[in-house]
């Protein structure tokens, strides 16, 4: 099986009028179907750089990126949204919840977004989601009444609604407390050893990138 993700010799510089800032040079990433890793590093270091050129949020200024056997650095504006969608799931700090929206509508917004509406299909997918996250008897609350912890579970329900080869996790627990982040790391472990999902965790703590295997 090949693998998920294949970086190579990734360099990413900004430029900011005459003056150049280097922020990657030469990485190489390799992750295995299945894995829960964890990229490690300081605030600062670029580790969000290259979760953002993963997620094909940045092109890369030197390398090359393949998920999934597809080469993808290549790929058009349009192309990579596309891809994106369909095949990347994303968890953020701050969860970037839809507050007008109910749990059911939000977990099931990266299959209805397209599709210029949610069918019967995508709101039993999302339900089915949500319960699986523990939040059954939060189905139809909107985002605003829910707690920190309970809007980063439907995040994560949110990241899996379109059965993505790869989650990408931006400090997901950074914004919650201790109790909360230990449930969220459970329950991302959980996915990764059930659905063998495979996930590239970003962090500055390192007692998250020790709840992973790598």
């Amino acid at each position: 099986m090949s693998a998920v993700l294949d970086a190579r010799a990734i360099g990413m510089t900004f430029r900011n009028g005459d003056e150049m800032t280097e922020v990657l040079r030469d990485v190489d990433l390799v992750l295995e179907p299945g894995e829960l890793a964890a990229l490690l590093g300081a605030s600062g270091s670029g580790k969000s750089t290259l979760l953002s050129i993963v997620g094909l949020l940045l092109r890369p200024t030197t390398g090359s990126l393949e998920i999934a056997g597809s080469r993808v650095d290549t790929l058009s504006d349009a192309e990579r949204a596309l891809f994106r969608n369909q095949r990347l799931g994303f968890i953020f700090q701050f969860h970037h919840l839809l507050p007008d929206f109910t749990a059911t509508e939000n977990v099931a917004f990266p299959a209805a977004a397209p599709a210029g509406g949610m069918s019967a299909a995508m709101r039993s997918r999302a339900r089915e989601l949500l319960a699986r996250v523990g939040l059954a008897d939060r189905m139809d609350f909107p985002a605003t009444r829910l707690s920190g912890g309970q809007k980063q579970r439907v995040a994560i329900a949110r990241a899996l609604m379109n059965k993505p080869q790869l989650i990408l996790a931006d400090e997901p627990t950074g914004s919650l407390d201790r109790v909360a982040a230990e449930q969220v790391l459970d329950l991302m472990r959980e996915v990764n050893h059930e659905d063998k999902a495979t996930f590239l965790i970003c962090t500055h703590d390192e007692k998250v990138a020790a709840r992973c295997t790598r």
